[in-house]
């Protein structure tokens, strides 16, 4: 069910959107969960992944592994992390692309900017809960 008449509901207009994002819209784009006991101590479910944060594989044929981000690579949708690499025929080792929505963040790398952002995000969930 459509609820805003300023957004539409074509899938082609929803796919153009999404994929000719720019990058501060991918940052959002490109958020993962946080693991249990990060969503319970923050009140919080989702935060955009970035350089320095720790994440658990929960999905793909990876599932179980777990790193420090090395990189986000917002044009091709990816992150790499640290000890998922492929060795290529040349000897020379790769990172391994894995989308955001496949990890959970383990481990924070809190900032000011950050920590703002939890407790936005803590309290406009607080406010919905009270109207509900």
């Amino acid at each position: 069910m459509k609820f805003s008449a300023d957004v539409s509901s074509s899938s082609r207009k929803s796919r153009r959107a999404h994929f000719t994002a720019p990058s501060h819209i991918r940052r959002k784009l490109m958020a993962a969960g946080l693991s249990k006991d990060l969503r319970k101590k923050h009140d919080v479910r989702a935060i955009p992944v970035r350089k320095g944060d720790e994440v658990t594989v929960i999905r793909g044929q990876f599932k179980g592994r777990e790193g420090k981000v090395l990189s986000v690579y917002r044009k091709k949708w990816v992150i790499h992390i640290e000890h998922l690499v492929r060795e290529k025929v040349n000897g020379a080792s790769v990172p391994i692309p894995i989308h955001p929505s496949n990890v959970a963040i383990t481990t924070l790398k809190m900032t000011k900017d950050r920590e703002s952002i939890l407790s936005r995000k803590a309290d406009g969930r607080k406010a919905r809960s009270e109207r509900a």
